[in-house]
């Protein structure tokens, strides 16, 4: 391999960018993965944002011109010094050098904010869950890791709602995979492990070949693993659709699917060979298992390596 694999994975605050790519750098081995973080090029730190009046997620308040730079030298396998901004103390620590790996994974609020940051990645992912979970998410993150009261993640998310619109969610029609996780219609309150995906497969990379799914979908029973044709921001694409409630067998027609279309791939991307893919951490603390999310970690796993 000449240089690493850059994949991109952009959405707005707590749409689930770092547990999809903690499961991510497990399933290609950590060894394997160098993970950047967009939000360490903050111009400014929390307090100085306040006194300014200015959001994270506004472009003038990152420096964006730095982290295009950064990617380009990633790219080509050379390394950078990366700045770190604490999200716990909202305030920036002391620089890290960082050398590419194998696999470099991107993650953060503005990845696909210019035209030479997006042509560094060879894959971009964005996560588009709906906005009354991804709130959900957001109020129990930072109240359990960064300190904040339920009314004050509330009026941080009124406050950055037209930055959001403005900004982050544009950012969705460079993407080349769109992910959204949302609960089942008798599970409205569901937040964790029985989620289903939508996966919005654009045409822009040569996605596995779904058609046996195609061919399950005829019957009349809905079956919890569904390949459809829909159209994402005026232009045709195919939609891949998982339950949370599938089942093992369901799974592993999904997972041969993807990972025969190329034999050497079967080992690295087998889920029985990764036990601990798609799995995350409970509102107790607890450990669950999602296969909706277990099948976007191979997909996505699947397009980075076969872009090696």
């Amino acid at each position: 391999m000449s240089r690493p694999i850059i994949l991109g994975i952009v959405g707005d605050s707590a749409a689930g960018k770092t547990t999809l790519t903690r499961g991510l750098a497990h399933l290609l081995g950590e060894e394997n993965v160098t993970i950047i973080c967009t939000d360490d090029y903050h111009r400014y730190d929390r307090k100085q944002r306040a006194e300014i009046g200015i959001t994270a997620l506004h472009p003038d308040c990152n420096y964006l011109d730095i982290m295009q730079q950064h990617l380009s030298l990633l790219r080509t396998g050379q390394p950078i010094l990366k700045p770190i901004y604490s999200h716990k103390t909202g305030t920036f620590e002391p620089p890290h050098y960082v050398k590419p790996s194998k696999f470099v994974i991107v993650e953060g609020l503005l990845g696909y904010a210019t035209r030479g940051a997006r042509d560094c990645y060879d894959v971009k992912v964005y996560l588009a869950p709906p906005e009354s979970l991804r709130a959900k998410w957001k109020i129990k993150r930072d109240i359990l890791k960064r300190g904040y009261t339920e009314a004050q993640v509330r009026a941080e998310l009124e406050k950055r709602e037209p930055d959001s619109d403005a900004y982050i969610r544009p950012q969705r029609r460079w993407a080349d995979l769109i992910v959204s996780f949302y609960p089942p219609r008798d599970q409205v309150e569901e937040t964790n492990s029985h989620l289903n995906v939508r996966l919005v497969l654009r045409p822009t990379i040569p996605h596995p070949d779904f058609t046996q799914v195609l061919a399950q979908s005829s019957s009349n029973v809905k079956p919890a693993i569904r390949l459809g044709l829909d159209r994402d921001m005026n232009k045709p694409v195919d939609v891949l659709e998982v339950d949370g409630h599938a089942n093992n067998e369901q799974v592993r027609e999904l997972e041969k699917v993807i990972c025969d279309e190329s034999p050497n791939l079967l080992s690295f991307c087998s889920r029985e060979g990764n036990s601990e893919m798609g799995t995350l951490i409970g509102t107790t603390g607890e450990t669950l298992q999602s296969h909706p999310l277990a099948l976007t970690q191979l997909l996505i796993a699947y397009h980075m390596l076969k872009a090696v």
